[in-house]
């Protein structure tokens, strides 16, 4: 994806959450939605996928809700801020969350935080799966993902790789990835994945493993270097890079993902509602084009289904987490 085209998507997607209804809304629900909603983002505005994600739903639901959905960028503590935020909202249905993995790991390595992530928030639909991509700094010595390897044992703790903190979807591919080759890296953690790619670019930074969408137009550039995609199958975007299994690291998969929460305690025929229009949303052909811009492929599911979805992930985290040694801070 050119860096015009994700522009495009963000602009797109921030004015479409600002227009006034459109005529062609279907008829309300009674008696909700009767207001504005906001849809919070726990990471900046920028090349970060969930902010990108929340304005192409956010873009959409507007026109199905008859309401303007606002974006709402609360980024901090990997996504936990934004989480608490909506957590703590009133449960009717008018302050929505994008989140990912972070939300099934966050009470494993948070000691003190504000809300229960697991509890607290009802899941409503997940969106969408995407790959991730492992970049490195072009004055890194290494071509692939074996020489990687091979580079990070020979100087162990030398390595360094930014992520948008502990527990987001970044740190966890990359704790996968040290947990399955044996290497010693350090973590460096950040605001978001924008910002810890602004300093991969300058230098600061050794390696990441990040969204396509943010990786990509610096790949493109020639100011970082692609080594492998972590889906099982290669990805359409960048068709060239092998998958991590392909490139040295047999069994190695992780696909990133976003999903929409409320507060627990919503009603469910709100809760319902809106999982209703997002599966709509995903299966339309024009968000399945844009979707595919960012290499990602649409899913759509019931509150149900997501939940279940949920707490698988958090068994599947749950156990690298205890095998890693991570404690929580």
């Amino acid at each position: 994806m050119t860096r015009s085209t994700r522009r495009g998507l963000l602009q797109a997607g921030a004015m479409a959450a600002l227009l006034p209804t459109a005529s062609t809304a279907p008829a309300r629900a009674q008696g909700w939605p009767s207001r504005p909603l906001h849809f919070v983002v726990p990471a900046p505005p920028g090349a970060g996928i969930l902010d990108i994600m929340a304005r192409v739903i956010g873009q959409h639901l507007r026109v199905r809700l008859g309401q303007q959905v606002v974006i709402d960028n609360k980024p901090g503590a990997a996504n936990n801020l934004g989480a608490e935020f909506v957590a703590r909202a009133p449960a009717d249905g008018y302050t929505l969350l994008m989140c990912n993995s972070s939300l099934t790991v966050a009470d494993r390595l948070y000691a003190r935080l504000g809300y229960r992530p697991m509890v607290d928030l009802q899941p409503v639909s997940q969106v969408n799966s995407a790959p991730l991509m492992l970049v490195v700094h072009p004055s890194l010595p290494v071509q692939s993902v074996t020489e990687l390897i091979a580079y990070a044992k020979a100087h162990p703790g030398r390595l360094n790789y930014g992520s948008g903190g502990v527990g987001s979807t970044p740190y966890l591919a990359t704790e996968l990835f040290s947990s399955m080759t044996g290497i010693d890296v350090v973590h460096v953690p950040y605001k978001g994945g924008a910002p810890a790619l602004a300093d991969l670019v300058a230098g600061q930074l050794s390696f990441m493993i990040e969204n396509v969408p943010g990786t990509m137009p610096f790949v493109t550039d020639g100011k970082l270097r692609a080594l492998a995609i972590t889906s099982r199958k290669r990805s359409r975007l960048a068709a060239e890079l092998p998958t991590m299994a392909e490139a040295g690291v047999p069994g190695y998969e992780m696909i990133g993902w976003n999903g929409v929460f409320v507060a627990t305690g919503t009603p469910a025929r709100i809760v319902d509602r809106l999982a209703g229009d997002i599966i709509a949303v995903v299966g339309t052909p024009e968000v399945k084009r844009q979707l595919a811009t960012l290499g990602a492929e649409p899913v759509g599911s019931r509150p149900d289904e997501f939940a279940a979805f949920m707490k698988s992930e958090a068994a599947r985290w749950g156990k690298i987490i205890a095998e890693r040694g991570i404690k929580p801070e």
